[in-house]
């Protein structure tokens, strides 16, 4: 009878330890649900803040009901694993509380309510630094939707040079971050072990680099100057539209209508740009913005219209998926994203519902398990691409219950050398 008692009590801490280990990946948000973007300084934002800073986490229903929402804030370490770490120690307060900012939409075919979460709030205060998961959860308390995102301390400089492709073949078409990381602060111990790197290309958590040791040490100073670990594919720079007046067709949008309820965008056939030469356009990295040019308020002012998409591309990309992605959507490659071929107009289309504004997009190509083929883009690889590049340092000596994130840097391949 004990054994048997034990062996249960056994089985259920190692099934209890997996699922309390499981990695954490973002849940897609359901179709009501748009529009989900972190803020700060009254702009979309990387989610990437110093520690003590205050943001802002927005979305919309769609059914705009006033439905009751809830958030849950979990600790993760940096392959996004919830740590052991009581909550009480990297919260003060308390989380799993009721959003209590939102207002419904004022004007509009579609019909939404808007939501905001501040952090730090009168119930929460977040106290470390490290990777996080904000989970948004329903009235069961069950989540509906997560996104990450991360807290960094400034405890360190890293210095970072943008450089074309160390390698001959690649020359034209990649990036190579160079860097260092050193402080007056911190006595690295054990670098090799307790020193991670991410490296980010326009804030994309999609593709990040990681798991990359410093190349030498010269005293507390880490080397990075690898030829190959550190290199992306520089990409093209990003497709955009705007109908901030959502009655009239421009800024890349051939013709408007409301025939089915809610307003319609037609945008112009796009061509795989990867064929042709490269060619400097303004863009914002991924970035867009809400902004309805007739109203005081764009947060629930702004109504939503069905932007319609097509793609001139070959048809040998039909073996992979075609995605259109950007911060309006997280870079997710879902299935409300991923284009369908008509092989009437042998173009590639897609339909997407998008709140107005000015919207940067891009085409990826990825396979079914969302690995991106960056290679073979749409759009090409060109060294002139402009990019963002952020670098962040993870540090846990081996006393420490948690990995802190002591610092961040970026740079911007504007300035790149040879």
């Amino acid at each position: 009878m004990l054994q048997s008692i034990y062996r249960n009590l056994l089985l259920l801490f190692i099934v209890s330890s997996t699922l309390i280990a499981q990695t954490q990946t973002e849940i897609i948000p359901p179709y009501n649900i748009k529009t989900v973007t972190f803020v700060q300084n009254n702009a979309n934002a990387i989610p990437i803040f110093k520690l003590g800073e205050g943001f802002q986490f927005q979305f919309d229903d769609l059914f705009g009901n006033e439905a009751n929402y809830y958030y849950e804030i979990v600790h993760c370490d940096y392959n996004w694993n919830p740590t052991d770490i009581p909550k009480t120690d990297y919260i003060k307060g308390f989380d799993v509380q009721r959003i209590q900012q939102y207002e419904n939409s004022i004007n509009t075919l579609q019909i939404y309510s808007h939501y905001k979460l501040p952090l730090p709030n009168q119930n929460t205060e977040i106290l470390l630094s490290g990777n996080y998961m904000l989970k948004i959860l329903g009235e069961d308390r069950v989540a509906v939707f997560s996104r990450k995102f991360i807290l960094y301390e400034d405890l360190v400089t890293i210095p970072i040079q943008v450089r074309r492709a160390r390698t001959a073949d690649l020359i034209d078409f990649k990036h190579n971050i160079e860097f260092s990381v050193t402080s007056n602060l911190i006595r690295f111990q054990n670098p090799l072990k307790n020193v991670k790197v991410e490296i980010l290309q326009n804030g994309q958590m999609n593709d990040a680099i990681k798991n990359i040791a410093p190349q030498y040490t010269i005293g507390n100073d880490l080397i990075y100057k690898y030829d190959g670990q550190t290199q992306f594919w520089a990409g093209n720079e990003f497709l955009y539209f705007d109908n901030n007046d959502i009655r009239s067709a421009s800024n890349n949008i051939s013709k408007i209508d409301s025939s089915s309820g809610i307003y319609n965008s037609y945008l112009y056939t796009n061509g795989a740009r990867g064929y042709q030469p490269y060619s400097f356009t303004q863009d914002v990295n991924g970035n867009f913005l809400v902004r309805n040019i007739s109203s005081a308020n764009s947060e629930i002012e702004a109504d939503y219209a069905w932007v319609y998409f097509s793609l001139s591309a070959p048809a040998f990309m039909l073996k992979k998926g075609i995605y259109i992605t950007g911060m309006f959507n997280n870079y997710s490659l879902s299935a409300e994203n991923k284009m369908d071929f008509n092989p009437k107009k042998n173009i590639f289309e897609k339909a997407i519902l998008i709140k107005q504004g000015f919207t940067n997009y891009q085409y990826q190509v990825a396979d079914d398990k969302g690995n991106i083929d960056a290679k073979n883009a749409i759009d090409g690889n060109f060294w002139q691409t402009e990019n963002d590049y952020t670098i962040l340092v993870y540090y846990r000596e081996s006393s420490d219950r948690y990995q802190k994130v002591i610092g961040k840097a970026t740079a911007n391949s504007h300035s790149i050398t040879n």
